[in-house]
C-alpha cells in the first residue's frame, strides 16, 4: 500500500538525538530548543519564534497571547481540521465559520468582511493543504475592524504568499510539526510573529506564567506547552534539509500534475500566481464527470494498493459547531475532495502507479 505520508528522515536526525540523549538533556531544557526557535524563526523571514509541545498549543497560545477570551468571536474556515476551531473555543471565546473561496480553497475573504462584529478580535486564515490564504484582503480588514490575523500555517511550511513565506504575514501564526508535516518533529508547534512584545507574552504563558525573576512565582494561570530538546533537535535536523525537502515536494507536484493533466471531471490543486504551493497533500476534486464518486474512487484506489483520504468534514457537520448556516463551496469541497499519496520520498514509479489507478478508475 502507498501510504498518504510517511515521514523524510535524514542521518542528522539520529545524530542530534543521540546528543542529546548521550548529555542528559532530553526534556524542555537544552541548547536545541533555542537554537530551533532562532533557524525556524529565520526559515520563515520573522523576527521571532517560540516553540509549543505542538502545533494546536501554538495556536492556542498566539490567540491567549493577543488576549482573546470570553465574549470574543474569531472567523475561522468551515474546511478546517477541527483544532483551529477548538483553541478559540480553548480561550473562551466563539468561532464564527466562513465558507471557502472557491479557486484557493482557502477562508473566502468575501464571507469573512461579511461576519465582522464589533465582538470579532482575529481572524484565522488557514494555508489549505499547503496553499496560502489570500491575506492582503483579509489583513486590509483586519485594519479596518482592528482585528489580529492569525496565520494557521499547520500544513505550509515554506509557502509563500507574493514571494514572502507565511507565518508572520499577520500579526502572529503557528506551524505543526506532527509526524505527516512537511517539517516534522514527531509532535511539536511553534508560534513566529515580528512582534517582540507579543512573543515575550508567548513565553511567559508557555511556562506556565512562571515569574522570569523569581522562580516558582506565578502571577496568572498560564500552560505547559514546552518543546522537549529532543524535539527540537529533530527539527534542527529538519531545516538543514528545508529547501532539499521543498524542492523535492515541487518535483512530487511536478509529476502529478503530468500524470494527471487532461482527466474529465478531475480538478487539480490550486496554483494562483501570487503563491507557492508546497504541496503538504496533493489534493484533487473528483467532479461528476470523472465518474465514479469521491468515495468510489478511493474504494478504487485502495483495490490498488493505494492509500488516500478523504477532506477534512466541514466544522458545521461536526456536533460541536453545527449550525444552520449555508457554507456551499466548503461543503463541496469536503464531499469531492481526495488527499493523493504525499510523502516527501515518495517515488517516481509510485507518482505513476497512483496516475495510473485515478487514470483507470475515470469514466471512458
Amino acid at each position: 500500500m502507498i501510504p498518504v505520508f510517511a515521514p523524510w528522515l535524514s542521518d542528522n536526525v539520529r545524530r542530534y538525538v543521540l546528543d542529546c540523549v548521550d548529555t542528559g538533556w532530553i526534556s524542555s531544557l537544552g541548547e536545541y530548543v533555542p537554537r530551533f526557535e532562532r533557524e525556524f524563526a529565520r526559515f520563515c523571514e520573522a523576527e521571532h519564534a517560540v516553540a509549543a509541545s505542538n502545533g494546536t498549543t501554538a495556536l492556542h497560545l498566539a490567540l491567549a497571547a493577543l488576549g482573546v477570551g470570553p465574549g470574543d468571536e474569531v472567523l475561522v474556515p468551515d474546511l478546517t481540521f477541527v483544532a483551529t476551531a477548538n483553541v478559540v473555543r480553548y480561550t473562551g471565546a466563539t468561532p464564527v465559520l466562513v465558507d471557502s473561496h472557491p479557486v484557493t480553497w482557502t477562508l473566502d475573504p468575501a464571507d469573512a468582511a461579511r461576519k465582522v462584529t464589533p465582538r470579532t478580535r482575529a481572524v484565522i486564515p488557514v494555508h489549505l493543504y499547503g496553499h496560502p490564504a489570500d491575506l492582503d484582503p483579509l489583513r486590509e480588514l483586519a485594519a479596518r475592524h482592528g482585528v489580529a490575523v492569525v496565520e494557521d500555517a499547520a500544513e505550509a511550511h515554506g509557502a509563500r504568499y507574493k514571494g514572502r513565506r507565511v507565518g508572520a504575514l499577520g500579526r502572529v501564526g503557528a506551524f505543526s510539526f506532527y509526524g505527516n508535516k512537511i517539517i516534522t518533529t514527531g509532535e511539536g508547534g511553534i508560534l513566529v510573529t515580528n512582534d517582540a512584545a507579543l512573543a515575550e507574552r508567548a513565553r511567559f504563558l508557555r511556562d506556565h506564567a512562571m515569574d522570569p525573576v523569581r522562580r516558582y512565582y506565578h502571577p496568572e494561570i498560564g500552560f505547559n506547552y514546552r518543546m522537549t530538546n529532543i524535539q527540537a533537535a529533530i527539527g534542527c535536523a529538519q531545516l538543514e534539509q528545508a529547501e532539499t525537502i521543498l524542492e523535492r515536494r515541487k518535483t512530487i507536484a511536478a509529476a502529478y500534475q503530468a500524470g494527471l493533466a487532461g482527466i474529465p471531471g478531475l480538478v487539480l490543486p490550486p496554483a494562483e500566481a501570487w503563491a507557492e504551493n508546497v504541496y503538504w497533500m496533493y489534493s484533487v476534486l473528483v467532479e461528476p464527470a470523472f465518474g465514479p464518486d469521491r468515495d468510489a474512487v478511493r474504494e478504487g484506489l485502495r483495490a490498488a494498493g493505494v492509500d488516500s483520504r478523504p477532506f477534512f468534514v466541514p466544522l458545521h457537520e461536526l456536533p460541536p459547531y453545527r449550525t444552520a448556516g449555508r457554507f456551499p463551496v466548503a461543503t463541496r469541497l469536503a464531499r469531492t475532495g481526495i488527499n493523493l499519496p504525499s510523502g516527501t520520498g515518495l517515488s517516481a514509479e509510485e507518482i505513476a502507479t497512483v496516475c495510473r489507478a485515478l487514470a483507470g478508475l475515470a469514466r471512458g
